[in-house]
């Protein structure tokens, strides 16, 4: 009889990552399509109301949602030359340039 070894188990990852770039350009959009008035309308149940509001939102801020994806790419551009891009660590999140 042959002995069979039991398979290995890994440990899964206990932390994430949280790309501070992303997550800032992120809330930028957001602020600037104003998205936290819509949640509260579609939250209340007026969907049309709630679409409207982002649609507005974001004809109003195009502007500025460029100037954030513009900015976003080319901060990401440059993050790519650092060795280590961890900028800190809070516990299981890692938040990366």
């Amino acid at each position: 009889m042959v002995y069979r070894r039991k398979r290995r188990r890994t440990a899964r990852k206990k932390s994430f990552n949280v790309s501070a770039i992303e997550l800032g350009a992120a809330l930028s959009i957001a602020n600037a399509a104003n998205l936290d008035s819509a949640v509260k309308q579609l939250m209340a149940g007026n969907l049309a109301g709630g679409l409207s509001t982002i649609q507005t939102g974001a004809m109003k801020g195009k502007t500025k949602i460029i100037g954030t994806l513009g900015a976003a790419f080319v901060a990401k551009m440059l993050a790519k030359g650092f060795g280590n891009s961890t900028l800190a660590k809070l516990g299981p999140i890692r938040i990366k340039a």
